[in-house]
């Protein structure tokens, strides 16, 4: 399954809960959406935005986000939910999420977001900063000289 998920930097575990299953037996689509803002999360906890946040006022704000369904995931299983930077504009980036069932051992789903760069103190969007493309490079980067 690693092949999967190789060129993404961050990968996170989720064990999927009973309780996330609705009436047909399966992972409710809604469910998804916290996967991927799990690996988004840990991803903004690797690139050390949370820092940043706090030192100027900058963040992130999730403009739009969509998932699109290969495969139902069930209860008991795995999922791995890979998250990477796919393209960066002025003042947004785009993220992309990868799960994999480990009991299926295919993609279940694959999903994208848009993040705006907003500044939370101004209460206004703003441009991406250097010091935040730079993280994002980097931690970019770590997939191509491992990978």
């Amino acid at each position: 399954m690693a092949h999967l998920l190789k060129t993404f930097p961050v990968i996170v575990e989720i064990a999927i809960a009973w309780g996330e299953m609705d009436a047909l037996k399966h992972v409710n689509n809604v469910v998804y959406f916290r996967y991927f803002e799990n690996a988004r999360v840990a991803y903004f906890d690797k690139m050390k935005f949370w820092d940043f946040m706090d030192r100027t006022g900058i963040g992130p704000i999730l403009a739009s986000t969509q998932c699109t369904f290969k495969a139902p995931l069930t209860f008991p299983d795995t999922v791995l939910v890979g998250t990477r930077t796919s393209e960066i504009k002025a003042d947004r980036f785009v993220m992309e999420y990868c799960a994999v069932s480990q009991r299926l051992q295919k993609i279940a789903a694959e999903g994208e977001a848009v993040l705006v760069i907003y500044n939370y103190r101004k209460n206004e969007k703003t441009t991406l900063p250097e010091e935040l493309r730079r993280y994002i490079s980097d931690l970019e980067s770590s997939v191509t000289e491992s990978g």
